[in-house]
């Protein structure tokens, strides 16, 4: 059977309902970015697990957006890009993290060091060149496109208001990063990976009760002897 539509959306929801909970997870298990933890098992886990968030965030978003994307207007497209854009940095970034540092860590350890202060915020000497600018960029993404989409989701009203809210809030909150510990500046991420949940769900069960209906409303013609040919 061919998909539909409301699969397509349906498995938009789980997508984004899955990169949430790991979001979250990677909060409480990230190990310390350092030259040492590179070569640990937990290191290549927790990146690979990022990478998923990436993907299947990226996944999630877009299919809300074609959800409410009339409602939503040119606001949500911004959203969807510039939000895209960091899950999309983030996904790349954590793939190099697990494939390539391990493998170089031990010969070129300096070189693990100016990559892992990227995103640390370590200060940039100059070696990594445009690279540098990567977490820059990352964090603007985070922000601007979570705080976009989020006013978006809440303006379309086709999903619930309160998550649209809790998204530009926790994207917004990024900006107590630079003041925090880096340690505890983690934990600012959980009301985005809640609202992603949040989001997820509610597209989720949206769509499988539109599919639902459909199908009742098929049956129902099938049976009633007045519809027939």
């Amino acid at each position: 059977m061919a998909p539909t539509t409301s699969h397509l959306a349906r498995a938009a929801g789980v997508s984004a309902m899955l990169s949430g909970l790991l979001y979250i997870a990677i909060q409480f298990v990230h190990p310390a970015e350092t030259v040492a933890a590179v070569a640990t098992p937990g290191w290549a886990i927790v990146a690979w697990m990022t990478v998923a968030v990436g993907v299947l965030g990226l996944i999630g978003v877009t299919g809300m957006y074609l959800h409410q994307r009339e409602e939503s207007g040119v606001l949500g497209l911004l959203g969807l890009l510039v939000f895209g854009g960091f899950l999309l940095t983030a996904a790349a970034f954590s793939f190099v993290e697990a494939l390539v540092l391990p493998a170089i860590v031990t010969q070129a350890p300096d070189v693990v060091e100016d990559i892992l202060g990227i995103f640390s915020g370590a200060p940039a000497d100059g070696s990594l060149g445009a690279l540098e600018g990567l977490g820059t960029f990352a964090f603007a993404a985070y922000l601007l496109g979570g705080l976009l989409f989020g006013v978006a989701t809440f303006r379309a009203r086709m999903l619930p208001r309160w998550a649209g809210i809790l998204l530009a809030v926790g994207a917004l909150s990024t900006l107590l990063v630079p003041v925090l510990p880096h340690t505890l500046g983690r934990f600012v991420a959980v009301p985005v990976g809640l609202a992603l949940v949040w989001l997820g769900g509610s597209l989720w069960t949206a769509r499988r009760g539109r599919a639902d209906d459909a199908a009742g409303t098929r049956d129902r013609a099938r049976l009633d002897p007045t519809t027939a040919a």
